[in-house]
C-alpha cells in the first residue's frame, strides 16, 4: 500500500513538473484554451518571441482589418503568442469582452491569441520613456504618439516582432533583428523585430525623448527609426529584391511589406485583371492610415483586398463580412 502511494505521488510530482516546462516552451499551446484567461501579459510575453499589436484608441470592438491581422499571425506563427494590446480594455472587463463582441469571440477562440490591456505606466517602467510620459499631455498625435513609445518598450523588454492593425501576414519572417524599409533610405516603424534589451531600442528610446516634438506626425515612428538607423551606416537605394545589413541589424527591401507603396493603396480596395503573387513579401501593409476605413472589404466585390482576407484571414471573412453581409439582406418580413 505504501509503495502505491510513494508511485502515486512521484507521478502527481513529475506531472507537475511537465506541465510547468510546458509553459516555458513551444507546447504551451496545447494547454492554452483551457488557461489562456489566467495568464498575465508578463507571463505571456516571457515566453518569448511574441507577436504584438497594438489598440491606442479607446474602442472596445476591433474592426475587420484589425481581426484580419491578429488572425493572419496567428495563422502564420502557429508556435508563438499573439497579443493585441486594448487600451480602452481595464483589468476588470478583460475577460468578459469576448461575450460582448464578434470580433473578441472570434480571435479568443485562437489558441495562440491573446487579448490584454495596455497600461501604459506599467510599460514605460525601467524605461527612458516613463519620465517622458508622466511629463506629457495628451497632444493631437496622441493616439500615434503613445503607440510608437509602446511599441519600442515592449519589444525593448521582451523581444519579439511588433505589426500594426493593418498588417496581414503570408509567411513568417525569417530575420530576428530587422527593421522595415518603406522606401529607399526610409524605415517604417510599422513593423519591426528585435530580441530583448537590443542596445537599438534602447537607443530608439532615449532619442524619442530627447528629439520629442508631438505636432510632428512620425517625429517619434518612422522618421526616428529612420535617423537612429543612419547613426550605424550609410543608407544606400534597394536594388532589385535583395535587403540591406546594417550592423546586425537587417534592413528589409520594401517588397517585404510595401509592395503595393502609400501613394497607391487604393490598389488593395480595386479589382485586379491578375492579382500579384506578392512572391517577395513577408506581410502586407495595407495603409489604413491613408484610408481612414473609407474603403472596406465587401464579399462578392472581388477586390484584391477580399482575395486576401480569403486567403490569410477566412475566419474573420466568414464571420465579419459575409456574415454581415447577410444580415444586410432584406428578410421576408422586409418584402411588402
Amino acid at each position: 500500500m505504501l509503495r502505491k502511494i510513494q508511485i502515486c505521488l512521484c507521478f502527481c510530482f513529475v506531472s507537475g513538473i511537465l506541465y510547468e516546462i510546458s509553459l516555458l516552451s513551444s507546447c504551451v499551446f496545447s494547454y492554452l484554451p483551457m488557461a489562456q484567461h489566467y495568464l498575465t501579459p508578463e507571463q505571456v510575453l516571457n515566453l518569448g518571441k511574441s507577436i504584438i499589436f497594438l489598440e491606442t484608441t479607446e474602442r472596445l470592438e476591433p474592426p475587420p482589418l484589425v481581426s484580419c491581422s491578429v488572425e493572419s499571425a496567428a495563422r502564420i506563427y502557429q508556435d508563438r503568442p499573439i497579443i493585441l494590446f486594448m487600451r480602452g480594455l481595464t483589468n476588470e472587463t478583460a475577460l468578459d469582452m469576448n461575450t460582448s463582441y464578434a470580433a473578441f469571440s472570434l480571435l479568443s477562440s485562437m489558441k495562440n491569441v491573446f487579448i490584454f490591456p495596455l497600461q501604459m505606466e506599467t510599460i514605460f517602467q525601467e524605461t527612458p520613456l516613463l519620465q517622458w510620459y508622466n511629463q506629457v499631455s495628451q497632444e493631437k498625435n496622441w493616439v500615434h504618439v503613445s503607440s510608437d513609445a509602446s511599441r519600442l518598450a515592449l519589444i525593448w523588454k521582451y523581444g519579439g516582432i511588433y505589426m500594426d492593425t493593418d498588417v496581414i501576414s503570408i509567411r513568417p519572417i525569417p530575420q530576428e533583428s530587422f527593421l522595415a524599409a518603406q522606401k529607399s533610405r526610409f524605415s517604417s516603424n510599422g513593423i519591426f523585430g528585435f530580441p530583448a534589451r537590443h542596445k537599438f531600442i534602447w537607443d530608439c528610446m532615449e532619442n524619442f525623448v530627447l528629439k520629442y516634438n508631438g505636432n510632428i506626425w512620425g517625429n517619434q515612428g518612422p522618421f526616428l527609426m529612420t535617423r537612429m538607423l543612419k547613426t550605424l551606416c550609410n543608407l544606400t537605394d534597394f536594388q532589385g529584391t535583395e535587403d540591406h545589413s546594417c550592423q546586425n541589424i537587417s534592413f528589409l527591401n520594401p517588397q517585404r511589406f510595401y509592395p503595393i507603396p502609400y501613394p497607391a493603396w487604393s490598389r488593395y480596395y480595386q479589382v485586379w485583371d491578375k492579382s500579384p503573387n506578392f512572391n517577395h513579401s513577408y506581410a502586407l501593409h495595407l495603409w489604413n492610415f491613408m484610408n481612414r476605413n473609407r474603403k472596406v472589404v465587401v464579399a462578392g466585390s472581388n477586390t484584391l483586398a477580399e482575395k486576401l482576407y480569403k486567403t490569410y484571414c477566412p475566419t474573420t471573412y466568414q464571420d465579419l463580412i459575409q456574415n454581415a453581409k447577410h444580415r444586410d439582406l432584406p428578410g421576408p418580413e422586409d418584402i411588402e
